[in-house]
């Protein structure tokens, strides 16, 4: 007898439907009750392959007593590999199937995923949005998902979405002895009410104004920035308060972001959405594989973990070369393709990145309250170790000295997040109705050369600032864009149509770490 159920696989960061086809004869005319004979193909992983335990283990003891029979499961298409354990339940219905214990005569238009325990309790896979998006496209009926997973599927409009806890409910359901009722999710009233205020707060920060003032244009602009400073200045203390003054995310930000998220099987228990952005702070022993995703079994890395959010590297230089020379190429390009032998898959990593590091080994140069016992050579070394490419890349570089105690006692509490935050959204503002017909593009730091060209204008003045600062500081092609980018986001911040002198004043100061810069003042 043959049976084929529905089920969907991975494939980057979409779904892929598969038909799990059995074929199941019985085996000694089906007398006594031996052990099955089971054969799978479909380029199936080891997970895949050891379903097959998982799955006879589970029929048994849900007591689903089926005879003895040489079984034949087909994931097809055949030629792609199927990875993970959600295929196991669309196995065991096939199964039942066969063997007449589900009833329902047309099981086409449902579609199944869900890893099984051995005693017949349905387990939470990775990747239930995306299987939900393509189950919609396919016009199912109705998805079935592990019960931990159904807040994470509903999302998805027009399709029915059944959370299950047990093998048995499932058959139950099929075979109309068990009522179920689909999941129902108000999406946009999730995620409004998630959005809650972070508990971080720049008005915690006292002192360190220039910085403050830094971070806002970054906020403003979607750039990446770099702290560098001696211990205790404050570097992590602002970087984790990064969030607070980012724009909300977008209820499609939201979802693109919890698709990553399902993928990589980090979405909580009963959660529906992700609704703050992400900040990601990896540790500093970090493979570039980890940093940037792909693995056997693809799993996105820090980088697309960090979309539409805050990816946080503390101890930059100590980071491994390796990984961070991986950063450059997504740093440019926003998504990061990844190739491997057994697939290919392209995930998107729009993040902002929050780089901190000392300024030499010891931590203490240019600090004026301890003395550095490095010497010019290791000061370069330790710089050495981030690439003029990289840090090219990195827009606003900014020294940092620690606030003598005196003035920490004396500051007043810092200006709070939530009037920074108004205005970063108005600058955002602007640059939403600047880009309105420019899709993929969110913010200055995302332009094109072409929209460079268009956007950002310079009055005479700006431009004598701009051609003294290459001259002096011996820019790149590239810094140089980038100093256009912020002075107009500068200029959006202070509601200027052209870029002023003050603006590239402002931005080229934020430059201040560039390498000709920095090897000149520690020779």
């Amino acid at each position: 007898m043959l049976a084929k159920v529905l089920s969907a696989a991975l494939n980057g960061l979409n779904a892929l439907a598969v038909t799990v086809e059995v074929n199941a004869n019985l085996a000694n005319g089906g007398s006594g009750m031996g052990e099955t004979v089971f054969y799978m193909v479909g380029l199936p992983d080891n997970a895949v392959r050891e379903s097959k335990q998982r799955v006879q283990s589970a029929l048994a003891n849900s007591r689903f007593h089926l005879p003895r029979m040489n079984v034949t499961a087909n994931l097809a298409p055949a030629d792609i590999r199927k990875e993970g354990s959600g295929f196991d339940l669309p196995l065991a219905i096939a199964m039942l199937k066969c063997a007449d214990l589900v009833k329902r005569q047309d099981l086409g238009g449902l579609m199944f995923v869900g890893e099984l325990g051995l005693d017949g309790t349905v387990r939470p896979v990775r990747g239930a949005l995306p299987i939900a998006i393509e189950a919609r496209r396919l016009g199912m009926e109705a998805l079935f998902v592990p019960r931990d997973n159904v807040r994470e599927a509903g999302v998805v409009n027009q399709l029915k979405v059944y959370g299950v806890e047990t093998l048995s409910q499932v058959v139950d359901y099929l075979n109309g002895t068990l009522a179920l009722e689909p999941v129902s999710i108000n999406t946009r009233e999730d995620f409004y009410r998630a959005q809650a205020a972070t508990e971080l707060d720049f008005a915690d920060v006292k002192g360190q104004e220039r910085a403050k003032r830094a971070f806002e244009v970054a906020a403003a602009g979607g750039h990446n920035i770099m702290l560098i400073g001696s211990p205790g200045c404050g570097k992590s203390m602002m970087a984790k308060r990064f969030p607070s003054i980012l724009p909300r995310l977008t209820l499609a930000e939201s979802l693109e972001t919890t698709q990553i998220y399902s993928i990589a099987g980090k979405m909580g228990k009963d959660t529906s959405l992700i609704t703050q952005r992400p900040f990601r702070s990896p540790h500093h022993t970090i493979s570039d594989v980890a940093l940037i995703g792909g693995g056997v079994n693809l799993q996105p890395g820090e980088i697309s973990l960090a979309h539409n959010g805050v990816l946080f590297l503390d101890e930059f230089p100590e980071y491994s070369r390796a990984a961070l020379e991986t950063m450059r190429q997504p740093l440019e390009d926003r998504q990061i393709t990844i190739s491997r032998a057994k697939y290919s898959a392209t995930l998107p990593c729009s993040f902002m990145l929050v780089a901190a590091m000392n300024p030499c080994p010891c931590g203490y140069y240019n600090d004026p309250a301890h003395e550095c016992h490095c010497t010019p050579g290791q000061i370069q070394r330790y710089m050495g170790r981030i690439s003029g490419p990289l840090l090219d890349r990195i827009d606003l570089q900014l020294e940092l000295t620690p606030v003598p105690l005196e003035e920490l006692q004396a500051a007043p509490k810092g200006e709070s997040s939530a009037a920074i935050r108004e205005r970063v959204i108005a600058a955002r503002a602007i640059q939403t109705m600047r880009f309105k017909d420019s899709p993929g593009v969110h913010c200055n730091a995302q332009m094109s050369a072409r929209q460079l060209e268009q956007y950002a204008r310079l009055d005479a003045d700006g431009r004598e600032a701009m051609r003294l600062a290459m001259q002096r500081m011996n820019l790149s092609a590239r810094a140089y864009e980038r100093i256009l980018k912020m002075a107009r986001t500068i200029a959006d911040l202070a509601r200027h149509e052209d870029i002023t002198f003050e603006d590239v004043s402002e931005a080229v100061g934020y430059r201040n770490l560039d390498r000709g810069d920095w090897a000149e003042r520690g020779s």
